[in-house]
């Protein structure tokens, strides 16, 4: 049976390339975007290169949103297979913990922490309906404590929380069978990460590994280029 993916955050960067590579293996994945527009433009971009793309307009901080592609989800496949958590925002660089504006604080965490958690919420009966559940949550080195600095603090903190969310939702979900894992694409050369950084293709290809992982892979880890990394 063709598996169903659901990538948010994705008419762009590391989200886009994940589609990419994620159809590449036979998959009808959504692409999931805030702007309805950019969305189908990006999906008709990989849909000309013959992928089974389904844009979808979504944005993580919406109930409503969710609310509506559980609905469709449910409606047209019946289940969802893997979920990649990929949306994120404010690589606040301008700021420091000592001195950061809480309100960016917030917003980075409406985003990077409560909509993965949403997004669980939200999707898990259909990924309680495949038979190999996976979710992907796309964190940072950034969130890592024991590399931890004093700077980024809305994203850094923001992701550190995604990361201790995986591991509680890896350990209730065990019974379920559903792998649950955070993955850093490494410093990649995008929008939010600036130039510099390693191809989108090798970050995506971090993420698409745990997408992938077989029945009996690791749960509740943190991974890049599929290799353990400090918490």
């Amino acid at each position: 049976m063709q598996r169903v993916a659901l990538v948010t955050g994705a008419n762009r960067g590391i989200g886009f390339e994940v589609v990419r590579q994620l159809s590449r293996e036979g998959m009808t994945v959504l692409l999931g975007s805030r702007s309805s527009e950019k969305g189908k433009a990006a999906a008709e971009q990989l849909q000309a290169e013959g992928l089974n793309i389904v844009a979808c307009q979504l944005d993580v901080t919406c109930s409503a949103d969710v609310e509506r592609i559980a609905t469709q989800l449910s409606r047209d496949y019946g289940r969802l297979d893997i979920l990649v958590n990929n949306a994120g925002i404010l690589y606040d660089t301008w700021q420091t913990a000592a001195g950061a504006d809480l309100e960016e604080v917030r917003f980075a965490f409406e985003t990077n922490t409560l909509g993965p958690w949403q997004m669980v919420q939200g999707l898990l009966p259909l990924l309680r309906n495949s038979e190999h559940g996976r979710i992907v949550n796309v964190s940072s080195g950034a969130g890592s404590l024991r590399g931890m600095s004093g700077k980024t603090p809305a994203y850094s903190v923001s992701k550190a929380a995604l990361n201790a969310l995986t591991i509680m939702l890896s350990k209730n979900l065990k019974e379920d069978a559903i792998l649950v894992n955070a993955v850093c694409p490494g410093w990649v050369a995008t929008d939010m990460g600036g130039s510099g950084g390693r191809p989108v293709e090798a970050g995506a290809a971090s993420v698409v590994w745990a997408a992938l992982l077989a029945d009996d892979g690791p749960t509740g880890g943190f991974f890049r280029d599929g290799k353990p990394l400090a918490w």
